[in-house]
């Protein structure tokens, strides 16, 4: 078995990945050193084989010759008598380089006939023995068989005793394993080539995928769509996956810039204008009314800016950010603890309402918290307050809503929310649209859903519905 304990090893060690090495080549090796290991050993098989069949056939040459020989016996009067035939050697005779020898040994012990030299074991002998001697310096095979005479003149056993020596047999033996061997090594060339075939033939696939990726567009990102068999079928998804990731990837910064430049270039001018006019004015009054329009623009473009900048990174980090359990009460906590106090310095009416217990999900604190300040700012800017923030959990779901005494939205406006921009074109309010935008983009990404309900008493709710994450050992 030490063989075969290093062949295995040797292929776990062309199996090993390694940088710049040809995985047809390791393949190729390792099927050659399995096939080079399953060759020794059914030649191995094929030696003990050829060996046992030669002897097994020459033994039962033997024990004929033998039987023949124990059929001329007879007993005449009172003597054992034996008049060998000639056909009792003729088969043994067919190997010219061979020798036979016999003995016929009588109850007494004594030889009755043939070689004294042809002994017999001491130990008990069956009716039918086969045993190994060495005779006239050359190894021998014998076989000793029993013949016992019951007659009124003679009664006792006889032993005939039949040797031929090994050459035939050792010729029989190698040509059975030659031949044995010869068919191996046809057998595994043929397997061999079959092998390296099937390698090529299976590796195939990837030289599609690399032919597809070097026939495509470089901004091209859709899908591959290649045919690969099952096996491969994982990493097409993970290419694809991560080609999905990319196209988010560019089309986040492509918006990014797009909105940059067409959002803000408007009042960065407007900025401009105010600021020159303002320089201009001798007037006390009119000079306070065009910085407080000054300030008044920078704090719009300033949340303008912020809000192209979060919704940016919520969406980058929608693919990279590590999910982690959360309470989403301490999400609404910290919103409530980070809200601005409005321009005058008094606090605007925000509540809290949080159940006694902590509700989980798994998600990105940081994307959550975002979509929540942005709830509450849609709240104090487009509702009428007070503006209440609670959690919730309800079937298995997570449920954060804001909820506001506005009429909300219309129903037109309600079925694209989350459109970049809708507000300003749609209905001409202030504000960008981009904070509901956001909310859109971390429900989708924690996959859950935003709903929108509208009631006369209790005014307009925004809820984002989460998937819940039952971990009680956290409570």
């Amino acid at each position: 078995m030490p063989f075969v304990r290093c062949v295995v090893l040797g292929t776990s060690l062309l199996m090993k990945p390694e940088s710049g090495t040809s995985l047809t080549r390791r393949l190729a090796l390792s099927i050659s050193m399995l096939l080079i290991a399953g060759g020794a050993l059914v030649s191995l098989a094929a030696l003990a084989y050829g060996r046992q069949a030669a002897q097994t056939a020459f033994d039962r040459l033997l024990l004929g010759s033998a039987r023949q020989i124990e059929a001329s016996t007879s007993v005449l009067d009172g003597q054992v008598m034996a008049d060998i035939p000639v056909s009792a050697f003729e088969l043994l005779a067919l190997a010219p380089e061979d020798r036979v020898v016999y003995r016929i040994v009588g109850h007494d012990g004594k030889t009755l006939t043939g070689y004294d030299s042809l002994v017999i074991p001491k130990e008990n002998m069956a009716e039918v023995a086969y045993y190994d001697l060495e005779f006239g310096g050359e190894p021998i095979r014998v076989v000793a068989l029993s013949h016992r005479f019951a007659e009124r003149a003679f009664s006792g056993t006889i032993q005939v005793l039949v040797g031929h020596t090994l050459r035939a047999r050792k010729a029989l033996a190698q040509e059975l394993v030659g031949s044995a061997i010869l068919v191996v090594a046809l057998v595994g060339v043929s397997m061999a080539g079959l092998a390296i075939f099937a390698v090529y033939s299976a590796l195939r696939p990837l030289h599609r995928i690399e032919r597809s990726f070097s026939s495509r567009d470089p901004r091209d990102l859709t899908p591959l769509d290649v045919a690969v068999p099952s096996e491969l079928t994982p990493v097409v998804n993970a290419i694809n996956r991560f080609m999905s990731r990319l196209g988010r990837q560019m089309e986040t910064t492509n918006n990014l810039i797009a909105d940059s430049a067409h959002q803000l270039r408007t009042p960065v001018a407007a900025l401009r204008a105010q600021t020159e006019l303002a320089t201009e004015e001798s007037d006390p009054a009119a000079l306070a009314k065009a910085l407080a329009r000054i300030h008044a623009r920078s704090r719009s473009l300033s949340r303008l800016t912020d809000q192209l900048l979060n919704r940016a990174l919520v969406i980058h980090r929608n693919d990279s950010a590590v999910r982690t359990l959360v309470d989403v009460r301490t999400v609404a906590i910290e919103t409530v603890d980070e809200f601005d106090i409005d321009s005058q310095g008094r606090s605007r009416e925000l509540r809290l309402q949080l159940p006694e217990h902590a509700v989980w999900v798994r998600g990105d604190v940081l994307s959550l918290r975002e979509a929540c300040k942005n709830l509450v700012n849609n709240a104090f800017a487009h509702g009428q307050p007070p503006v209440t923030l609670s959690v919730f959990a309800e079937q298995g779901k997570v449920i954060l809503a804001v909820e506001d005494r506005g009429k909300g939205m219309d129903p037109q406006t309600t079925s694209r929310a989350g459109e970049r921009f809708l507000q300003s074109e749609e209905t001409g309010r202030s504000g960008s649209g981009i904070g509901l935008a956001i909310v859109h983009e971390v429900t989708r990404a924690h996959e859950g859903s935003l709903r929108y309900s509208v009631d006369e008493v209790q005014g307009f709710k925004v809820s984002m519905v989460l998937p819940g994450e039952n971990n009680a050992s956290k409570d």
